[in-house]
């Protein structure tokens, strides 16, 4: 497929312009004589048609939840059910202003503080913030909650945070962004975090322990309380990082097991879509003791109406040039609304059987580094294919490709040689999973009969095996033409 600059025609036009009723001024004697081009942009030149059949080619041949199965590890590409975007669309949402008036959008802050309130209810914290506007930059705002907590007890010391060995690259990246330096807890021969370990590591200079629960190789940590214990007993915070929770929705809280902290992910668990850049909705809870440093504004409700309080002295500040991403919070509204507390509850029941159907069927094929009852996901490992034959953990991605499947996560975490994180989600039926499954056997089959093929693959791709690393280091992002 040509670039649309390739396809450019001098003269070509997709639009006319009337002609200008204003008079005609000088661009040198408006915009200082630096800022003016010496040559006109290089911008295509097509017809309307040409650049509609352009752009609906290129959305042909994206990927996503709506196109297929989606399995990416850790990362909760379920189906987005369509009636969060209309409920979204509603003029009276869509149609707000930032700067509107309290009494004016009494309605939208109705609906914050309701879904703040739902989301107290499901995890067992006391208070919310819905401002991040992504998962990271809402672990960013725990951490932001838990600085603040030490230094207004005069605790500075506390300069290290811990995080496990399996942990999200974006804990140990969040805590080195605010200035921790981060200690790492490892993980015992279960996958599970190793209480001696953590129990030694722990100090009055540990700020806290930033956790997913379950853990990313989809197993609950069973010792939660006693590591919410040991940390607590040194002073420290539990922080829950939420990137899994759609395992426990409905059937386990966060804040039951001890956590102090608690990031959710809307654009994850609760049904909005995400991937390519957002818009993401990453808010925090906090028990009642940390609720006086959430950032401002904060929605209260006084005497039956709503309004936006700044005027909290131990605040961290806001994170947010307004409120969040507001259109991600009505489809999460609309979703948990729509479920309801039964329906909750089976979204986890139904992600976690769907999760160990698959581990089950692939566990003769492939290694299970941590074969037992798992949670939403799963790790595998093509470290067998790769020792055998050669296939990398790469290669079975590259060939799931070819059978029309999206990879899932590969070679994280980064403890299981050659890893395969697979997430079916709670939203894909038994005969989706089912094709699934022979696809990765048949990719098995094909590692011990033809390894080379998988190696080569893919074979109906637009883009094969970049260079990686060079992509990332030094990407093309300017179309210059030929010489």
């Amino acid at each position: 497929m040509k670039l649309i600059f390739e396809k450019s025609v001098k003269g070509a036009r997709a639009f006319t312009l009337p002609a200008s009723d204003l008079p005609e001024e000088k661009l040198a004697e408006e915009i200082p004589e630096e800022h003016l081009r010496e040559e006109d942009p290089l911008l295509p030149e097509v017809s309307e048609v040409e650049a509609v059949r352009h752009f609906t080619e290129l959305s042909r041949r994206s990927y996503g939840v709506d196109s297929g199965f989606y399995p990416l590890g850790s990362c909760t590409m379920k189906y987005n059910p369509k009636i969060n975007e209309w409920a979204a669309r509603l003029p009276g949402f869509a149609g707000l202003h930032p700067y509107q008036p309290e009494e004016t959008v009494q309605g939208a802050l109705e609906l914050m503080y309701e879904l703040e309130q739902m989301l107290c209810e499901i995890t067992g914290m006391d208070a919310f913030t819905l401002q991040p506007a992504a998962g990271a930059h809402g672990e960013m705002t725990g951490a932001m909650i838990i600085k603040a907590y030490h230094n207004s007890r005069g605790d500075t010391k506390r300069t290290k945070m811990i995080v496990p060995d399996s942990a999200h690259g974006t804990n140990p990246a969040t805590a080195n962004m605010l200035g921790y330096k981060v200690i790492e807890v490892k993980s015992d021969e279960r996958g599970l975090v190793d209480v001696d370990d953590l129990r030694a590591l722990m100090s009055d200079e540990i700020a806290g322990l930033m956790l997913t629960n379950p853990n990313t190789l989809g197993l609950f940590e069973e010792n939660i309380r006693e590591i919410a214990a040991v940390v607590h007993e040194a002073g420290g915070l539990l922080y829950y990082d939420g990137a899994n929770a759609n395992a426990i929705i409905g059937i386990a809280r966060p804040g039951d097991m001890g956590f102090d902290i608690c990031h959710l992910n809307l654009h994850k668990t609760f049904g909005t879509p995400h991937g390519g850049g957002g818009p993401g909705s990453g808010p925090i809870g906090v028990k009642d003791f940390l609720a006086k440093f959430l950032p401002v504004p904060v929605i209260e409700k006084r005497e039956g109406k709503y309004r936006l309080n700044y005027d909290r002295p131990d605040t961290i500040g806001k994170i947010q040039t307004f409120y969040g991403n507001f259109g991600v919070m009505v489809k999460a509204y609309t979703y948990i609304k729509a479920l309801g507390s039964a329906g909750m509850k089976e979204v986890s029941r139904n992600a976690v059987l769907n999760a160990n159907y698959l581990r089950t069927k692939l566990a003769g094929s492939y290694d299970i580094p941590y074969n037992r009852l798992c949670k939403h996901e799963f790790v595998a490992s093509a470290r067998k294919q790769k020792k055998e034959n050669g296939v990398a953990a790469l290669d079975v991605a590259k060939g799931l490709i070819d059978r029309g499947f999206h990879p899932p996560t590969i070679y994280f975490p980064l403890i299981v040689e050659e890893a395969l994180m697979i997430e079916p989600t709670e939203t894909e039926t038994k005969e989706r999973l089912d094709a699934f499954i022979e696809a990765m056997l048949e990719i098995d089959r094909e590692a011990r009969e033809n390894p080379e093929r998988l190696q080569e693959a893919p074979h109906n791709a637009v883009i094969r095996r970049p260079d990686e690393t060079k992509a990332a280091r030094q990407p093309i992002l300017k179309w210059k033409p030929q010489q």
